[in-house]
């Protein structure tokens, strides 16, 4: 028996729902389909080209959709990017270099720069630190590839993930009340019967956030330095020692030098990934209680001011600052393959 006024049956929104999905599915495997075909067309046509066309054309099939995609996923956006920055809010008007300004004489921003300076600085420096710490001492252990596994797990976790992990240990609850925060349940341990809330308090907080960073990363750095240590000689390792070097002095006058373009290469990643952290600080705080960084800052004015022009300003330099870090790791790279 029906009762009067009750909501209508949920049925037929159901089934629009279901219908919905079922066309959106259809469309992404017929356009999945329709990718695949052209390849396979493509393919068979330079597998069929004999005499002088048959090299170039090989070229453009095997690297005519790599070049596609980067012109269409990077250097395009790239180019609307920087002419959106020199131009106002809803890119009706050339302004110049006015956002550049803005981004540099603005007191909000110029902390903003100077909190990702100091996320630049502290995490990556962090992160490759305990990773070499942790190289070494578990390259001594037994069973060491369970360690590393343990320690490099939170590399298969996202940024979000983790930040949600981590929101849950800062969790602080009002003096009297039971704490779940493994933080200020720690705190409470440790006879402190009042900690902060740790998220609102300046300028822990930003600290605490690059803790989810250093977490993420550590393990990436100690899988990697563990293999450049490994690939240290033998040879050079037992003439430090006959020479009196044991210890500290044989880590810091013989397996550093050693692995010092390792180690730089691991900084450099890690600072890069660290300049776009965006998920920690927007899952976390949403860039409130003065942890804002770049990137959020340019999502915030690209998408919550929909001022495109300042965003993107942001934009370009947040891309500024990541180039040479990235031209430093390929010439790194570059280098030790020649010396191999």
């Amino acid at each position: 028996m029906s009762v009067s006024g009750s909501p209508p049956a949920a049925g037929p929104l159901a089934v629009g729902a279901w219908g919905d999905a079922a066309v959106k599915f259809g469309n992404s495997i017929g356009a999945i389909a329709g990718f695949l075909g052209i390849l396979l067309v493509v393919f068979l046509v330079a597998g069929r080209a004999r005499g002088r066309l048959a090299r170039p054309l090989a070229v453009l099939v095997f690297l005519g959709p790599a070049v596609l995609l980067l012109l269409v996923g990077l250097v395009a956006p790239l180019i609307r990017t920087v002419y959106l920055s020199l131009h106002n809010a809803d890119g009706s008007e050339f302004v110049g270099g006015e956002n550049f300004g803005w981004a540099f004489t603005t007191d909000s921003v110029q902390k903003v720069l100077v909190n990702t300076l100091l996320w630049l600085v502290v995490a990556p420096l962090a992160a490759t630190g305990l990773g070499l710490v942790l190289a070494l001492l578990v390259d001594r252990m037994r069973g060491q590839a369970v360690y590393k596994s343990l320690i490099f797990m939170p590399m298969a976790i996202s940024l979000v993930g983790a930040s949600i992990i981590f929101k849950f240990v800062y969790e602080a609850r009002g003096k009297g009340q039971p704490q779940i925060g493994l933080l200020s349940q720690l705190a409470h341990a440790a006879g402190w019967s009042d900690p902060p809330n740790w998220l609102l308090t300046q300028p822990l907080n930003t600290f605490l956030l690059m803790a989810v960073m250093v977490w993420v990363q550590t393990g990436f750095a100690m899988v990697v330095l563990s293999a450049a240590i490994k690939a240290i000689p033998d040879e050079v390792v037992e003439a430090a020692r006959l020479d009196g070097a044991t210890g500290v002095r044989l880590f810091w006058h013989v397996t550093v030098p050693m692995i010092r373009t390792t180690v730089m290469v691991v900084l450099t990643t890690v600072m890069i990934i660290t300049l776009k952290a965006f998920d920690i600080v927007r899952t976390m705080t949403g860039g409130n209680f003065g942890t804002q960084v770049l990137a959020n800052e340019m999502y915030s004015q690209s998408f919550v001011q929909f001022d495109d022009g300042r965003g993107g300003a942001l934009a370009v330099l947040l891309f500024l600052a990541v180039l040479p870090l990235v031209a430093y790791n390929i010439i790194q790279l570059r280098r030790e393959r020649e010396v191999r």
